[in-house]
């Protein structure tokens, strides 16, 4: 059964899913860089899938970077899948409740920005690994523990409820998988730059990043974080830090 958290979650990216192409600038960058690093490494022939696919910017960079090759594509979003051209394979299914039953498995599953929003990231890491044909390849990106800590530090300073989603450690994703699968892993910083926090956080919203199971702010909450939110030096911009984690197993 869908649990309240995951339908805000389903309904914020289906609100943004017209736009998110548009909008989703860093989830962009980050599913080229994926794409071009497993582009480097020999993936048997067979069914390559995305997981959480959104509208399909990983699956678009394989498939440029792999001309003869179509990536399956699975959301939980009926919105996000369809913005996807009718030509391309997809499928409606709730990550959350396991993978679904595929006739063949897949030589590639890939995901980027997704694996965070999952019950228990860990055991989806080792539930998507152990699908895999001999030989398979797991990649996966996302932002893990230590992002936004602009964002923290001024909520610890202002005694304000820090409200940002809870992202999984480096260690746990780890956890589950032996270390001489593992191909490639690096953790990648990102920064983030605007004039003020509101127009520093309104990306999120606008790919409906935005649900978090943390404790809301008040008006007045938000105020004092503003005012605690260290400024640049040079020009008075504010700036929040991304940490992604970028992950390839070979079975």
């Amino acid at each position: 059964m869908i649990s309240n958290w995951q339908r805000l979650i389903l309904k914020n990216f289906g609100k943004a899913a017209p736009n998110y192409n548009k909008e989703a600038q860093l989830q962009r960058a980050f599913a080229w860089r994926l794409a071009k690093i497993c582009s480097k490494e020999s993936i048997p022939e067979g069914v390559w899938i995305d997981l959480g696919s959104g509208t399909g910017l990983l699956a678009e960079a394989l498939e440029t970077l792999h001309p003869n090759k179509s990536v399956f594509r699975v959301d939980g979003s009926k919105e996000m899948l369809a913005q996807h051209p009718v030509e391309k394979q997809t499928q409606l299914w709730d990550l959350n409740c396991g993978l679904p039953s595929w006739p063949k498995q897949p030589s590639l599953i890939a995901s980027s920005f997704t694996l965070h929003w999952l019950n228990d990231p860990t055991n989806r890491i080792e539930e998507w690994f152990s699908a895999l044909s001999p030989g398979g390849l797991l990649a996966i990106a996302l932002p893990v523990q230590g992002s936004f800590q602009e964002w923290r530090l001024a909520a610890q300073s202002s005694h304000v409820p820090f409200s940002a989603i809870p992202l999984p450690s480096q260690e746990s994703l780890l956890k589950g998988l032996n270390k001489k699968y593992i191909r490639y892993q690096k953790l990648h910083s990102f920064t983030q730059e605007a004039s003020g926090i509101n127009s520093l956080l309104k990306p999120m919203v606008k790919v409906g990043a935005q649900a978090s199971p943390q404790v809301g702010m008040s008006v007045s909450d938000w105020r004092r974080l503003k005012q605690a939110w260290p400024d640049s030096i040079k020009d008075g911009t504010v700036k929040l830090t991304w940490l992604i984690q970028i992950l390839l197993a070979k079975r």
